[in-house]
């Protein structure tokens, strides 16, 4: 059986973002000999993301900035958010576990800071890295809330300085990581395990031909994601070098392989097949996030589940005073608590008819989002923010002048209104805190609609995957048994935020489950039950 393979490990990881990296240093950690498959150079969305990881229950940088939470606190906050994709014996591990894992990736050499952002944002900017990164406030009658955004501790986004340090603690393990491999098929025993992975690698190719495929992804993935038509000009000659220079190679696995490879925002036949609304929204990810590595569990006899959940963002802050305005449909109808979460926002926005939806301010309101603009935004949330306040809107001397300049019913407007201004509290649940008397002409409606605008982008990404075992990681079939030898963990399985989705959960989600897939991988038997 060895002959067979041009390569063997204990271990074999297939996808090298945060998922595959945790499953990596948790693998060698418990032992096993680990060798990591990348299409690219590694990193994945992880690398482009904001770095923010949702973590709670008493983090050393809650505590720091005198925050005080519980992991009870937390499992009711998330229970709200995560229903019943997972058990709720799997979520209160999760949250029990919060903590210990900020602690777990400051021990690798991510670094984490008690900065407390002092309002409400999707993103804070340099100077703050704790802050409610999700719909915590919103649930303040039922759970006490806490600031759980933990944002990697580096300028701009800082999802590339975490991808770094867990790719040097997969190094320092002695881990091998064969970068510009793609994994085609996984090979199954005699007796049904899952013992390695068919490949097309470009290891051994000319250098002029590796560098020319590093340097050619490397230049589409951020035009890509803004971009995509460009982005998928940008990536033939990519596609192509693979075709043409790769080469066959067959990597045995001893005890299992992870599939970690990402979501599939980037296939549009599978969002076609499973998520045909979510049309107009900025994919979030990679090349790399092509379903590759679910299909690659399918094939092998694995179930998937809740591929029709996607997450669609429209961030209403910064500026935090955007968050005081009345957010309508086209029938002048209130669409949610402007205060919650992008992604909250977002569905409901995406349910509206037509998926329209303008932002009610007035004109003290407005002045209020100008002046906070540079103070609380980074460059990619101001020019946005400028847009959406300049050529993104419209003015009218009244609620009803404006209403019919932008094509909403006036005369619904006003009956919204009014219950907005009543008093007391706030219909759709929104924070007394946040809530303004829009009162003060003229009125602008500005139009955050879901829809393709490289200027006011809807950034989406898939939450569905294979299904797992919830204590070992291991992938299941369609029968509720598991396949032996095969774990799944961040977006190519199902997980944590696999229902809904607030800053940070994915990543989260991804050390929580990686380092379960690795640490049981390496076991092979303490929790394979193939």
């Amino acid at each position: 059986m060895t002959e067979q393979w041009d390569r063997m490990a204990d271990v074999v990881v297939i996808g090298f973002g945060a998922a595959g990296a945790c499953a990596a240093v948790e693998a060698a950690d418990t032992g096993a000999r680990v060798l990591v498959l990348d299409r690219f150079a590694g990193g994945g969305t992880t690398a482009i993301s904001g770095g923010v990881v949702y973590a709670g229950g008493g983090t050393r940088q809650q505590r720091a900035a005198g925050v005080t939470d519980t992991p009870q606190a937390m499992v009711d906050y998330l229970r709200e958010e995560v229903g019943d994709t997972v058990s709720t014996a799997t979520l209160r591990r999760f949250c029990e576990q919060s903590a210990n894992s900020i602690d777990w990736l400051a021990g690798l050499g991510v670094p984490f800071d008690a900065s407390l952002c002092p309002y409400k944002t999707s993103y804070p900017t340099n100077r703050h890295y704790l802050y409610y990164s999700g719909n915590e406030q919103s649930y303040a009658h039922r759970t006490p809330p806490a600031p759980r955004g933990h944002r990697v501790h580096a300028r701009g986004t800082s999802g590339r300085l975490l991808a770094a340090r867990l790719a040097a603690a997969t190094r320092d393990r002695g881990v091998v990581l064969f970068a510009q491999t793609r994994a085609e098929r996984l090979v199954t025993g005699p007796d049904g395990r899952i013992t390695g992975v068919e490949c097309r690698t470009l290891r051994g190719a000319p250098g002029w031909v590796r560098f020319a495929h590093r340097v050619l992804h490397r230049c589409s993935v951020r035009p890509g994601v803004y971009l995509p038509a460009l982005g998928r000009v940008l990536h033939r000659p990519v596609a192509w070098l693979e075709r043409r220079y790769s080469r066959r190679l067959r990597v045995g696995a001893a005890r299992g392989v992870v599939l970690s490879a990402g979501g599939f925002v980037f296939d549009r036949d599978m969002l076609r097949t499973h998520a045909p609304e979510y049309r107009g929204g900025l994919r979030l990810g990679t090349p790399g996030d092509d379903g590759s590595g679910i299909r690659l569990g399918v094939a092998a006899g694995a179930d998937t589940a809740h591929l029709d959940r996607v997450s669609i963002w429209r961030f209403l802050a910064p500026p935090a005073a955007m968050l005081g305005g009345l957010l309508v449909d086209r029938d002048g109808r209130r669409v949610c608590d402007e205060s919650r979460y992008g992604a909250a926002v977002g569905e409901a926005i995406l349910r509206s008819p037509g998926a329209r939806a303008w932002l009610l301010l007035d004109a003290t309101l407005r002045s209020e989002c100008r002046r906070q603009l540079r103070a609380q935004t980074l460059w990619f949330q101001r020019w946005q923010a400028r847009w959406l306040l300049t050529f993104g809107q419209v003015t009218g001397p009244t609620p009803e002048a404006v209403a019919r300049r932008a094509g909403v019913d006036p005369e619904r407007l006003a009956v919204t209104l009014a219950a907005y201004r009543a008093g007391g509290p706030d219909p759709a649940g929104k924070p007394a805190y946040l809530t303004r008397s829009l009162a003060v002409p003229p009125y602008s409606l500005v139009d955050v609609s879901v829809r393709a605008r490289p200027a006011a982008p809807a950034p989406m990404l898939t939450l569905g995957g294979l299904r797992v075992d919830e204590e070992s990681g291991q992938a299941l079939g369609a029968d509720g048994r598991p396949v032996p030898g095969l774990y799944a963990a961040g977006r190519t399985a199902v997980g944590i935020c696999s229902r809904s989705y607030v800053s940070g959960l994915s990543l989260a989600d991804c050390v929580f489950s990686g380092r379960r897939a690795g640490r049981s991988a390496a076991r092979r038997g303490e929790g394979d039950q193939g």
